[in-house]
């Protein structure tokens, strides 16, 4: 089952009850905390506040979007997994999202790959020890920036707890999307719903051929999984409700003809 949420970062703006008030609004299910500003890594109380309210309000907490480098541990900016996975505990999410490293896979030379193939081995163990998942975020600048990049990296983690997202990269064409979301799917966990050309964010209705071809490979995947409205146009909340609309009508099947 693919269920319609929101990234909350796409508001850093706003409080995380006025989020929860928009996606209430909105008819979506559920809500990706971030890590840099709604809930932030190592703050318990908030995690677990902003947790019990989602819950209270009838919505799922979808996953903990952090801000963890995987290979990156003690650099600066990059927060230590301890504390990230103690905060995700708090705000009872399923999912940990990181991402793979802080360079693209073109630059990424074997001691790189190397040392982030072993962190996500060793956060993989201690995620998997607490029943939480961990799914990279599929992303330009990272070692999921090309399709033959993720695939090697999740052959050389081949770690039963490291799930990977998925998103349309502008970098791609549609077709590259597709080959990448096929093959994503054996380990997919939730995507990041936007449409942009050239960097300029569009209304989400704009993108319906290419996300009719997406969700056409994504209905039948098993098990709960989430499709995560991730930026609107002109940050307009507005903007939000009607890309909700287009997302709820999609994943229940409508497109237009």
């Amino acid at each position: 089952m693919l269920y319609g949420g929101l990234v909350s970062i796409t508001f850093r703006q706003l409080q995380p009850r006025e989020i929860i008030g928009l996606v209430k609004k909105s008819g979506l299910k559920g809500i990706e905390w971030g890590g840099d500003i709604h809930v932030p890594h190592g703050n318990l109380h908030t995690a677990r506040e902003v947790g019990l309210i989602t819950r209270d309000e009838g919505l799922a907490v979808a996953a903990y979007g952090s801000y963890y480098r995987v290979g990156c541990q003690g650099q600066e900016g990059v927060p230590d997994f301890k504390d990230v996975l103690e905060t995700a505990l708090e705000l009872e999410a399923p999912l940990i999202r990181v991402w793979a490293g802080n360079i693209g896979s073109d630059r990424a030379d074997q001691s790189f790959w190397d040392r982030v193939v072993e962190d996500s081995i060793r956060i993989g163990d201690m995620a998997r020890s607490e029943n939480i998942l961990v799914a990279y975020e599929y992303h330009s600048d990272t070692l999921t920036d090309t399709l033959e990049s993720n695939q090697r990296l999740m052959r050389e983690v081949d770690h039963p707890n490291i799930r990977s997202y998925w998103q349309p990269l502008g970098h791609h064409d549609t077709k590259s999307c597709m080959d990448g979301l096929v093959q994503v799917l054996p380990r997919l966990e939730n995507v990041h719903v936007y449409h942009w050309i050239d960097g300029n964010r569009l209304p989400l209705g704009a993108g319906e051929q290419e996300w009719r071809n997406y969700m056409r490979l994504l209905k039948d995947i098993p098990g709960q999984h989430y499709a995560l409205i991730e930026f609107v146009k002109d940050d307009r909340t507005e903007q939000f409700l009607e890309d909700a609309a287009t997302l709820k009508r999609w994943l229940g099947g409508g497109f237009a003809r």
